[in-house]
């Protein structure tokens, strides 16, 4: 969820760390069956889910959840069949009721609303895009966008201007005017896209909503739904059994087991830090090329030139430390690009003598931001002489990754032999060519 940039690029935005939580879980239990309540007592809350069925006859779906999410985040519920995340987005709007437990959203509490309140906080605050599209078969794509709007009694002209927007936004311009059976699976799910998207509504809800579309068709809506939040900055629920699914999209993933949270974190840490054997085999097929980043394995440059200090400081330096090249930087530790011996010999042997070292002996080079996932460097390695620099949002050097650093990351373990001869012929190339070129520069 990240990208490369140039110099001048921009960061993709990412939810603050120290933003507001919007959606607050406390203590949350759902227990299905006859008297349920009594399941939370002293005999039986502390039995297996097996156990309690056993004795009881009652399923637990949810056992005491405690979640915060917040404002502007894509946060992933994870886990097999049966492990309580469908039910658990469905209790965060009550179409399932909690057995106990809060759920506040924007500081609400939800569990506390009678039917009337509810309706109406749903329908000004959520957005809901599950597994089956619910399109109404006889209504157009304009129409069906525009539902929602209608269902809250917004006058025509203004509710098919939204809705037109939202089809836009969502690519079906030009789309309107046909009826859900003329559209494939991935344009139907768009067009619930865009109906949840035309209320405006703050929190976005996505139940398995790309599970049931061939693979090719939801890789590419996957890309569209990480291309629609940067620029939309809901806060998204999304539920998924698919863990690449969840690498990819969630800024944050809560993996659930029988009921039960195992783990939260983010998509590095859950591969890189399992909580426990149920983890690990969840992310053992995980490939650490899609999750880790530049700024988890990058180190500082080993020398860098300052442009002030003039071209012959410079060369010294360079001469001195045995190294042909490295980065330059300016007085705010901004990366201009990088120069080496030719370079310099080559200016101080001009009849014009430069006090600083001129932005014509600098050379431009491929920098990425910290949150930029390993894979995306390999075409920057395959490509480019140089360890690749990292900069933050001003383009102030952080420090540089190099080809080992890349390749040891993403190495499986030293007994697993095998699978590491299985490193792809582009990679190993690309080390080979970078490992050569490397040699004595930054």
């Amino acid at each position: 969820m990240t990208e490369v940039m140039e110099k001048d690029g921009l960061e993709t935005a990412r939810p603050d760390t120290e933003a507001v939580s919007q959606i607050v879980i406390e203590n949350v239990w759902k227990v299905f069956g006859r008297d349920p309540k009594r399941v939370l007592g002293k005999n039986y809350r502390n039995l297996s889910k097996d156990e309690v069925q056993e004795k009881t006859g009652c399923i637990i779906g949810m056992r005491n959840i405690n979640l915060e999410i917040k404002k502007g985040e894509f946060y992933i519920l994870m886990g097999l069949s049966g492990s309580g995340k469908s039910t658990l987005i469905r209790n965060l709007i009550r179409l399932v009721n909690p057995t106990s437990g809060t759920i506040k959203v924007n500081g609400k509490n939800l569990t506390t609303m009678s039917h009337e309140q509810l309706l109406d906080f749903r329908r000004n605050n959520f957005g809901m895009v599950f597994q089956h599209y619910g399109l109404l078969p006889h209504l157009t794509v304009l129409d069906n966008a525009a539902y929602g709007l209608k269902v809250k009694g917004i006058p025509k002209g203004e509710r098919y201007a939204k809705a037109m927007t939202t089809l836009e936004t969502v690519g079906l311009k030009g789309w309107e005017d046909y009826y859900p059976g003329s559209l494939s699976g991935g344009m139907q799910q768009r067009v619930g896209l865009a109906r949840a998207l035309a209320n405006d509504p703050e929190i976005l809800l996505m139940d398995e909503p790309f599970s049931g579309l061939d693979p090719l068709i939801r890789r590419q809506m996957q890309d569209e739904l990480v291309e629609l939040q940067d620029k939309l900055q809901k806060t998204i629920v999304f539920v998924t059994h698919d863990l690449h699914e969840a690498l990819k999209l969630g800024d944050r993933i809560a993996i659930l087991r029988n009921g039960e949270v195992v783990q939260i974190g983010t998509p590095e840490e859950i591969v890189t830090q399992p909580a426990d054997d149920y983890v690990q085999e969840f992310v053992r097929d995980a490939s650490p090329a899609k999750v880790l980043t530049a700024g988890s394995i990058m180190e500082p440059a080993k020398e860098l030139l300052y442009a002030w200090e003039g071209p012959k400081t410079a060369l010294t330096l360079l001469n001195s430390k045995k190294r042909r090249a490295a980065f330059v930087v300016n007085k705010a530790h901004e990366l201009l690009g990088v120069t080496g011996i030719k370079d310099l010999e080559k200016l101080l042997a001009s009849e014009v003598k430069h006090r600083t070292i001129p932005a014509s002996a600098i050379r431009k080079v491929t920098s990425v931001l910290p949150d930029t996932i390993l894979e995306d460097l390999f075409p920057i390695v395959s490509q480019n002489q140089y360890p690749i620099p990292v900069v933050d949002e001003k383009n102030r050097l952080q420090g540089v990754v190099t080809t080992d650093q890349i390749f040891e990351s993403i190495s499986p373990p030293e007994e697993d032999e095998a699978a590491a001869e299985a490193e792809t012929e582009t990679e190993t190339k690309a080390k080979a060519k970078a490992k050569s070129d490397e040699g004595g520069l930054v």
